[in-house]
C-alpha cells in the first residue's frame, strides 16, 4: 500500500504541474484569467469547491491533530504548497503502518 501512495505523490506533483504548464503556455505565460476559469461554469465550481472543502477539512486535521499529539507538522504543511493532490498522499504515505 505504501508503494500506492509514493506513486499517488508523484502523480499529485506531476498532473496539476504539467497542466499548469500547458496553461501558461497557451496564455503566454501569463496568470492573467486563471481564477476566472475555476469558476466559469457550475461544473468547474463544484469540482473546485469540492476540492478546496477538502483540503481546507484536511488542513484543520493536520493542525488539530498537532495540538493533541504534538509532533513535526511542516512536513505535513510543506506539501499544500504544491497542492492537495500531493498533501494528502503525502500524509498516508507518511503515517502507513503495515500490519
Amino acid at each position: 500500500m505504501k508503494k500506492i501512495y509514493l506513486i499517488l505523490c508523484i502523480l499529485g506533483t506531476i498532473l496539476p504541474y504539467y497542466n499548469l504548464y500547458k496553461f501558461l503556455e497557451l496564455n503566454n505565460w501569463s496568470m492573467e484569467g486563471f481564477w476566472g476559469l475555476l469558476y466559469e461554469n457550475y461544473a468547474v465550481s463544484m469540482i473546485s469547491y469540492d476540492l478546496s472543502i477538502a483540503a481546507l477539512t484536511f488542513l484543520i486535521y493536520i493542525i488539530y491533530t498537532y495540538w493533541s499529539k504534538p509532533k513535526k507538522i511542516f512536513r505535513y504543511l510543506l506539501p499544500f504548497f504544491v497542492g492537495f493532490s500531493l498533501a494528502l498522499p503525502f500524509y498516508l504515505y507518511d503515517t502507513y503502518e503495515s500490519n
